[in-house]
């Protein structure tokens, strides 16, 4: 089976551009909203997760996070903009 990554929405306007430089290198990539189950993440079978960007702010009380499951898979994530504020406050950071 080939290596696919996971691309998790959170509303960026350039979510699409970022699958299209994954499939432009080579590797297959689906998009879908930041809002998937845990048992959707960890079913993917992804090599890799990416956390696009957003208009919110983590420092807002009902700011989106990411599903816990993506953390606990032991691939490699990589989050943009909002999508890294996010990954650090969840793994315990501070933004």
């Amino acid at each position: 089976m080939h290596d696919k990554i996971l691309i998790l929405d959170f509303g960026a306007q350039y979510t699409q551009l970022i699958a299209r430089r994954v499939r432009d290198s080579g590797v297959f990539s689906e998009v879908y909203p930041y809002d998937v189950s845990d048992e959707f993440v960890r079913n993917y079978g992804a090599a890799g997760v990416i956390l696009s960007g957003s208009h919110s702010s983590t420092l807002e009380g009902d700011a989106p996070r990411a599903p816990d499951a993506v953390f606990e898979l032991g691939v490699p994530v990589l989050g943009i903009c909002y999508g890294m504020q996010t990954m650090a406050e969840q793994l315990g950071g501070r933004v």
